[in-house]
């Protein structure tokens, strides 16, 4: 009898259990999955830079590098359901996908959809370049409103620009800061986010040096998504192009500063730049891993293309499966 007593005591804390989980996780509606985590290098297991955050009803993107299209139906996630790209700075590698999400979010369904205008919002430089690319591909778009009947209004653009720290976009419990950093004296401008919901924050750094701006729009972020940049001390020692790339950059000893300061719940990795040549191989995860851990020895993921974080109490981290 006390035994059959024992056992049912624990059933039921079992599935009390399994029910507080699973509210906890319905609650959980702010999510962030690292689309593209690679750098200009071509790289079949890592796509271009960019990051999406699900929070409530709102899908945001920052950045869109190359094939980000791709992993955003990977996920099943509609283009045209994109509400707003954001943009870090005018680097080719986080802007060529811009072309292909934009027009190819507004075919026809299941992967387009997009009935209403593509909204942009970057630092100065973003009405420019949507604007050229609205000439670059008007006779597209003409053929495909004659020919296919896709409404034009889902080909529209509504782009806003910024040149200061602050809050760049505010609506149904979702804010958005943006802010400087320092990607070196020529590339400019240059920003980070920082998006807060439900009184949760993840921050993305965007392409930087170690920055203090970082930093104090980091502190206290559930999820700092930092870039990093490694190469071996022989090639730094030799080659001048990996010399000037690194200097643009955040290693991963400066990386782990950063985080140490900055203390987020979590730190991860993404824009994992890599540097080698045919005679020099490139740093190994687990070398800019080990790097990292002279500097900071708290929580760290480095990122993979679609992993995600589901922000709540606690952060979940789900690596993807086909």
């Amino acid at each position: 009898m006390q035994k059959t007593l024992v056992h049912l005591v624990a059933i039921s804390c079992l599935l009390i259990g399994l029910m507080v989980g699973s509210v906890s996780r319905a609650e959980s509606d702010f999510k962030v999955t690292l689309l593209g985590t690679a750098t200009p290098a071509p790289r079949a297991d890592r796509f271009g830079p960019s990051t999406l955050v699900e929070a409530g009803d709102q899908k945001l993107l920052f950045d869109a590098g190359r094939g980000i299209p791709i992993r955003l139906r990977q996920l099943n996630v509609p283009l045209g359901k994109i509400n707003i790209l954001f943009i870090t700075h005018y680097h080719s590698d986080h802007t060529s996908g811009i072309p292909d999400v934009w027009l190819t979010g507004w075919l026809p369904p299941p992967f387009g959809r997009r009935t209403t205008p593509f909204h942009v919002i970057g630092p100065v430089g973003a009405k420019a370049l949507m604007s050229n690319l609205e000439k670059a591909y008007a006779l597209d778009i003409k053929i495909r409103i004659e020919d296919e009947k896709l409404p034009p209004q889902g080909i529209a653009t509504i782009v806003e620009e910024f040149d200061q720290d602050g809050i760049v976009y505010e609506k149904n419990g979702v804010k958005v800061i943006a802010f400087e950093v320092n990607h070196g004296p020529a590339i400019k401008p240059a920003v980070g986010y920082r998006i807060e919901y439900k009184g949760r924050s993840v921050v993305i750094s965007g392409d930087t040096r170690y920055d203090q701006n970082v930093i104090k729009y980091g502190t206290g972020a559930d999820v700092l998504i930092h870039e990093v940049s490694s190469a071996r001390p022989e090639l730094l020692a030799t080659s001048i192009p990996v010399q000037r790339i690194i200097a643009h950059h955040t290693t991963p000893r400066e990386a782990g500063m950063a985080f140490a300061q900055a203390k987020p719940k979590m730190a991860v990795y993404t824009h994992i730049s890599r540097l080698g040549s045919e005679k020099i191989p490139e740093p190994t995860l687990d070398e800019i891993v080990a790097e990292t851990r002279q500097t900071y020895s708290g929580r760290l993921e480095v990122g993979e293309d679609l992993m995600s974080f589901e922000i709540g109490e606690t952060i979940t981290v789900q690596r993807y499966k086909p």
